[in-house]
C-alpha cells in the first residue's frame, strides 16, 4: 500500500509542481495583459500593484490529478466525491467575482455554507469529529463551524509573500505524513502530497519579492480542500493531529479576531493586525517573516506526526512552539538569530 503511494507520488509530484507554475506564469501574464491588478492601500502589505489571481494556476494544476486520484481509487461516482469538487467550483467561482467586483461577506459565506454543508450531509453516519460524545446533528454542526472557521482563516492570513503558498504545502506535508500511519486509505495522503506540489509550483512566483498574489480565487478553495482533509482525519480519530497541523494559523487569526471583536470592530473587514503582518510592520522582510512561519509548521507536521505514536501530549511542545513564533512575530527584530 504505502510503496504503491510512494511510487506514483514520486512520479506525479513534479509534473504537478511544473504544471502549477507554468500555469501560474500564463495567469500572470493575463492578469497584466488585462491590468487585474491589486493595487496597494493603508491595509494592505505590499507597495507597488501586483496581479492578484494566481490561484488559477493552481487550481488548475490541482483538480486534473484530484480527480485523477479520486478515479484510482473507484470514487469518481461517489456523490461525497462530486459535491466536493462541486464546492470547489463554486467557490472558485464566487472568489473570482469578489477578486474581481467585490463581494460583502453574506455572499460568500452563503456559498461556502452551502459547499461545506453539501459535503456534510453526505459523510458516513459513522463518522464523527466528538468520537461520539456528542450526537450526531449537533457532531456535524461542530464540524461544519470549524471547517468554515478554517476557510476563513486560511483566506485570512493571505496578506504576504509566500506564507499562504508555503503554508498550504507545510500543512499538505502534514496530511500526507500523518495519513500515510492513519490511514484508512492512501487517498488523503495523495491529495496532500498533491498540494504540497502545487503550492511549491506557485511559489517560484510568490516569493518575496512575489511577482502574483494568490487571491481568494486560490486561498479559499486551497483552504477547502485543506479544511476537508483536516476534518477528516479527525472523524477518523485524528483529532489530536488534526489540531496540530493547522496550529500556527488557527492561533494568529483566532487570537487576532478575538481583539478586533473585543475592540468592537468590524471583523470580517480587511485590517493589518495579524501577527504576521505586525512582524512586517516591525522591519523584518516578506522572506523572513514567510520562512519563519514556514519552517515552523512544517515542525507542527512533524509533532502531528508523532501524535500517532506517542498521543495527545505531543500537543504541548505545538503549543510552545507556536507561542513563541507568535511573541517573535510580535516583537522588533533586534537581535533576530533566524
Amino acid at each position: 500500500m504505502i510503496n504503491y503511494f510512494l511510487s506514483h507520488t514520486a512520479l506525479i509530484f513534479l509534473p504537478a509542481m511544473l504544471l502549477s507554475a507554468a500555469l501560474t506564469g500564463i495567469t500572470h501574464s493575463i492578469l497584466r495583459r488585462r491590468s487585474i491588478m491589486d493595487l496597494p492601500n493603508e491595509r494592505s502589505s505590499h507597495t507597488i500593484p501586483t496581479p492578484r489571481g494566481g490561484g488559477w494556476g493552481v487550481m488548475l494544476a490541482l483538480l486534473p490529478f484530484w480527480g485523477w486520484a479520486t478515479w484510482r481509487t473507484g470514487r469518481l461516482h461517489d456523490p461525497l466525491e462530486i459535491l466536493l469538487i462541486g464546492g470547489v467550483v463554486t467557490l472558485m467561482a464566487i472568489s473570482w467575482i469578489d477578486d474581481r467586483k467585490g463581494l460583502g461577506p453574506g455572499p460568500r459565506i452563503i456559498a461556502q455554507i452551502i459547499a461545506v454543508g453539501a459535503v456534510m450531509a453526505f459523510l458516513p453516519h459513522d463518522l464523527s469529529i466528538s468520537g461520539g460524545i456528542l450526537p450526531l446533528p449537533l457532531d456535524r454542526l461542530v464540524a461544519t463551524v470549524i471547517w468554515l472557521w478554517f476557510v476563513n482563516l486560511f483566506n485570512f492570513m493571505d496578506g504576504i509573500d509566500g506564507l499562504a503558498g508555503g503554508s498550504a504545502a507545510a500543512m499538505g506535508f502534514g496530511l500526507m505524513l500523518v495519513s500515510l500511519r492513519h490511514g484508512p486509505s492512501q487517498l488523503e495522503a495523495f491529495r496532500g502530497a498533491m498540494i504540497i506540489a502545487v503550492a511549491v509550483g506557485f511559489l517560484f512566483w510568490n516569493w518575496h519579492p512575489a511577482k502574483i498574489f494568490l487571491g481568494d480565487i486560490g486561498s479559499v478553495p486551497i483552504g477547502y480542500l485543506l479544511g476537508y482533509g483536516l476534518i477528516r482525519l479527525a472523524m477518523d480519530g485524528g483529532q489530536i493531529p488534526a489540531l496540530i497541523i493547522p496550529l500556527y494559523y488557527l492561533a494568529d487569526a483566532t487570537i487576532t479576531l478575538l481583539k478586533r471583536a473585543r475592540r468592537g470592530e468590524r471583523v470580517w473587514q480587511a485590517h493589518r493586525e495579524h501577527y504576521y503582518q505586525r512582524s512586517i510592520q516591525s522591519g523584518r522582510s516578506h522572506g523572513h517573516t514567510a520562512k519563519t512561519a514556514v519552517l515552523v509548521q512544517l515542525a507542527l507536521a512533524i509533532f502531528a506526526w508523532l501524535a500517532e505514536i506517542w498521543g495527545w501530549w505531543m500537543l504541548l511542545p505545538a503549543i510552545g512552539l507556536v507561542v513563541l513564533l507568535l511573541r517573535w512575530m510580535a516583537r522588533p527584530p533586534v537581535a533576530d538569530l533566524v
